[in-house]
């Protein structure tokens, strides 16, 4: 067993004076040692946090003790090393920003992609009416993706919204978004629906749950995380290195890409 467990999570779920919750989630996790990521917004919580079993046990108690964030799933890690260096819990208009100056035509709470589990995802990729779509940006499906996969050329989630139009010739099919851990797709699912994509699904629990659960099969390289591990494997049946070294152009397993942007 080692020694740190990291966890990963999102919630969508409205809290009732957010900025303060930012001020009092803080303090609470600091009382339990832990260090993290935390994005607080009105329509709920998006953080990574990291510290020992016993202190990520408590933590994850507390959350589902809170009826507002009952049903949140954390995806855990054992870890060597505390993910992080400090504990950081923010307020901001959104847990995902979006880029939209209208944000209430989508909400995952009213209408979203169908969720797919991480085996019913795999066993539906390849069909000839399917296209897998990442919904992440550049720096992150540049180090890791699905075979086939559709990507986007955008800096930031916010770019998503631009690109809608250039994904019409697929809304005859059936388009399966996939992200790090479900947040985006939650999002991007909805936006698709709402511009007359008419049959979307997600991949629930993102790429690490896929990994967990379904062994990663077909995910190419590795997946972004963030936290300062960069980049972790999550293919364990049929791995395949496609990271690009930015100083010398060849494949390279290490994030030499992330290190040369400053990521």
């Amino acid at each position: 067993m080692k020694k740190y467990q990291t966890l990963l999570y999102y919630c969508y779920s409205y809290i009732a004076d957010a900025e303060q919750f930012a001020e009092d989630h803080l303090k609470f996790c600091k009382s339990l040692d832990l260090v993290g990521r935390i994005i607080v917004a009105d329509e709920g919580l998006n953080g990574t946090v990291s510290g020992t079993p016993e202190a990520c046990e408590a933590y994850m108690k507390a959350i589902h003790a809170d009826e507002r964030f009952a049903k949140t799933e954390f995806k855990i890690d054992e870890v060597d090393e505390l993910s992080f260096l400090k504990m950081h819990c923010r307020y901001k208009s959104e847990i995902v920003h979006s880029g939209l100056r209208d944000t209430s035509i989508i909400n995952p709470n009213e209408k979203t992609g169908k969720h797919l589990e991480p085996v019913e995802f795999m066993k539906m990729k390849d069909d000839e009416d399917v296209v897998i779509l990442d919904v992440r940006s550049n720096y992150e499906h540049n180090l890791g993706k699905f075979k086939n996969a559709v990507t986007l050329d955008i800096e930031n989630f916010r770019d998503f919204p631009e690109q809608i139009n250039q994904l019409a010739q697929y809304k005859d099919k059936k388009i399966l978004t996939y992200c790090t851990g479900g947040i985006k797709c939650e999002k991007a699912s909805a936006l698709l629906l709402h511009h007359g994509f008419n049959d979307v699904y997600q991949l629930h629990g993102g790429i690490i749950k896929y990994g967990k659960e379904a062994g990663g099969k077909d995910f190419e390289g590795k997946c972004y995380v963030f936290d300062n591990r960069i980049a972790v494997d999550v293919n364990n049946i049929n791995p395949t290195v496609v990271s690009v070294c930015y100083n010398c152009g060849k494949t390279n397993s290490e994030n030499d890409q992330l290190r040369q942007s400053g990521m």
